[in-house]
């Protein structure tokens, strides 16, 4: 068969190539882009899950703070709501995301640790007990007023508060934990069918404070097993779960009805 060469015009070749660059995908997750100050998703695998996650250095550009919210202003009643909370915030001011941040009584008071603006709301709870709470180690999700997030559990938390080594400006206390410093909490068994909706927060190699809440029932273990392998967390901790879980993000069509005791989010300032 005769070789030959087909020549198309420079400009015929120009818009096919830039055909081609409009099509590429455009990757929203916030591992590739470090400098993103947050972002929201769905994800697949390793089960259906949302995740928000935050650039720990976002926090200290003034437009951004991390904060728990549970009554609302002026006020003993509980917000109980994302709707009671959107239609509370200053007009200036965007909530880009939100979850339940922890568990709570018949009152929706916080059972454990809570600081809120600098105010201790519930001491430190080191009891023994029943139920995921008690579930031990258990930790605490805390920042201080540099926004520096940490979570520690809860007894290391106890020494460095005797130590005025931790300053929380904000704290939430629950459990269990899911990772310790790189470990899979012990007591979770890799055999289990307690499947379940959970939620949980995760301070991670990459720079990132990741929230996430399952979108299918998982165990205990494959939730720990999110953090620890998929996410990079080498801590991480368990808000809650079942029907407690909520998670409000309108940028991937995300906003829970449920009431709540204490909730956490990012918001924005629009000034």
């Amino acid at each position: 068969m005769p070789s030959f060469t087909l020549s198309l015009p420079l400009w015929v070749i120009a818009l096919f190539s830039l055909s081609i660059s409009a099509c590429q995908p455009i990757s929203t997750d916030a591992a590739d882009n470090k400098t993103q100050n947050w972002s929201c998703q769905t994800q697949d695998v390793p089960f259906s899950y949302s995740l928000c996650s935050i650039n720990a250095e976002a926090l200290t550009d003034e437009r951004y703070s991390l904060k728990l919210f549970w009554q609302q202003p002026d006020s003993t009643q509980s917000l109980l709501t994302f709707d009671t909370l959107l239609a509370t915030l200053p007009s200036n001011q965007a909530l880009n995301f939100a979850m339940n941040a922890g568990m709570y009584n018949e009152n929706y008071a916080p059972i454990g640790y809570t600081i809120i603006d600098g105010e201790e709301i519930k001491s430190l709870n080191l009891k023994e007990g029943g139920g995921n709470f008690h579930l031990l180690p258990n930790g605490v999700l805390w920042w201080d007023k540099l926004g520096n997030v940490r979570i520690t559990e809860s007894n290391t938390l106890n020494k460095q508060l005797n130590s005025s080594k931790a300053q929380p400006w904000y704290a939430t206390q629950s459990g269990p934990m899911l990772v310790i410093n790189n470990e899979i909490h012990p007591q979770f068994n890799p055999d289990s069918t307690s499947l379940k909706i959970r939620n949980g927060a995760g301070v991670c190699d990459d720079g990132h404070i990741k929230f996430v809440n399952s979108d299918e029932p998982v165990t205990f273990y494959q939730f720990a097993s999110l953090f620890k392998d998929d996410l990079s967390c080498p801590n991480a901790l368990f808000l809650d779960g079942g029907i407690a879980s909520a998670l409000y993000a309108p940028s991937i069509d995300k906003h829970d009805k449920k009431e709540m005791g204490v909730m956490i989010g990012l918001v924005e300032n629009k000034d």
